[in-house]
């Protein structure tokens, strides 16, 4: 049976893509897990792997196409004996109204319910019903991971020879959900032509939205109409950091290790959050999930928008450890070759403008994270000393961006007061 390769989601917020490089060509005969092409999505470029065996009958989508609509078909997949226009056959008719439902264990997944209308085509491989009947595994109860449902060696090779009925469990354990609720337009300002006869009459270069800038639009757009933001302000004197800094970048040298500030700003937060637990928090649509690690994301700017790689565990991890992640995270940003599970998550992010000298800003919080921390530059500043004399002192702004759905004022200020606490006795961090 001939199928559609479809164009995959390869991030949970992945909408379309745009299709780099084709890594096989007409007639190719490719196997399950075999790299099929390259796919640019708004953030990184990836592999995209064959789920099925058989032989590429046309390749339906040109190489470096852009917005191609995830699950539009890219390829067809043949078998043996099988042309092109076998694909049409191939497309399942709508199904009947699901009578039962069954349950397959897989390895270590969740276990996926599919419905099983009688008297229904099963959609298979033939190595997958070859497997099947070796293990005595009804098809019909499998849930296929391939094109339009179809299920693949992997499907049956995960699954368990037992079953359970959908039904007797979901009595006893099912959740109800919401059900999905339709999305308002999101605004978009003024048309392209009514600003275009704005400026009919100037020179100007036509600059085209790519993938990650038109997210980074859309996001950040939903971020400030959805979110309600609120602000908190903060200044930290960082001599005592700046000391200590100095002394253990003299004993790391050897090592080839070198802290920056913002390693120790990362710990502060990740220690912050572990100390304040009700602020490692999240909104997720009707409820708010608080998290028990510390995940820090940091926002990295890269040619044509940014990222936010995650640190994972960051409470639990040394400064050194810390520094050496973090480098390697955005050197990868830079080069977008970051997976999108090591940039998505996190309940917490940083965004540091103080290396270019920005004193202070508010940041736009990140979906569906509970807060941000906009760090400015440390200055040197006229203050007030413990003893009551004037004197001078590296100062640094912080500001906190929370959203208030998550956070309330005073969790939010203790929070920032942790971080703050951090920062002025680092010493502490170590211990």
């Amino acid at each position: 049976m001939a199928i559609e390769i479809l164009m995959p989601a390869l991030s949970p917020t992945m909408e379309e893509g745009t299709l780099a490089k084709w890594l096989v060509k007409t007639g190719d005969v490719v196997k399950s897990g075999q790299i099929l092409a390259e796919i640019e999505t708004d953030k990184a470029t990836m592999e995209f792997e064959a789920v099925d065996e058989g032989v590429i009958g046309s390749l339906l989508v040109a190489e470096g196409t852009a917005g191609v609509k995830v699950n539009t078909p890219i390829a067809v997949l043949l078998e043996d004996g099988e042309n092109a226009s076998a694909v049409a056959a191939s497309k399942p008719t709508a199904a009947a109204p699901p009578v039962a439902a069954a349950v397959v264990e897989s390895r270590g997944e969740a276990r996926p319910t599919v419905a099983v209308a009688a008297g229904a085509r099963v959609f298979a491989s033939p190595l997958a019903r070859r497997l099947a009947k070796d293990k005595g595994l009804d098809l019909a109860v499998v849930k296929g991971s391939g094109p339009h449902g179809r299920i693949v060696r992997a499907d049956v090779e995960g699954a368990k020879v037992w079953v359970q009925v959908a039904a007797k469990e979901s009595r006893a354990e099912a959740r109800p959900t919401a059900l999905p609720t339709a999305t308002a337009s999101m605004p978009t300002g003024m048309a392209a032509e009514t600003v275009l006869k704005m400026y009919a009459d100037r020179s100007f270069v036509e600059v085209p939205l790519d993938g990650m800038r038109r997210t980074i639009a859309a996001r950040l757009t939903e971020a400030k109409q959805t979110i309600p933001h609120f602000y908190l302000r903060r200044e930290v004197r960082l001599d005592t950091l700046m000391a200590f800094r100095e002394q253990m970048n003299k004993g790391l040298e050897a090592r080839g290790v070198k802290l920056s500030v913002n390693d120790f700003i990362i710990k502060a937060c990740a220690m912050a959050l572990q100390a304040v637990p009700n602020a490692n928090a999240v909104w997720a649509g009707d409820r708010i999930f608080r998290l028990k690690p510390s995940d820090v994301a940091v926002a990295v700017a890269v040619e044509g928008g940014l990222f936010t790689p995650v640190l994972r565990d960051a409470d639990k991890k040394s400064l050194s450890t810390l520094s050496a992640e973090m480098k390697d995270l955005a050197a990868r940003a830079k080069t977008r070759k970051l997976a999108p599970q090591e940039y998505q998550g996190g309940s917490f992010a940083i965004s540091n403008l103080g290396m270019m000298g920005v004193e202070n800003f508010d940041a736009v919080i990140n979906p569906p994270h509970g807060a941000i921390l906009a760090v400015g530059a440390g200055l040197k500043k006229a203050v007030v000393m413990a003893d009551g004399t004037l004197g001078v002192a590296t100062v640094m702004s912080m500001t906190l961006s929370v959203d208030h759905r998550v956070i309330d004022g005073a969790l939010g200020a203790e929070l920032l007061k942790a971080v703050v606490e951090g920062l002025e006795n680092p010493l502490a961090m170590l211990a």
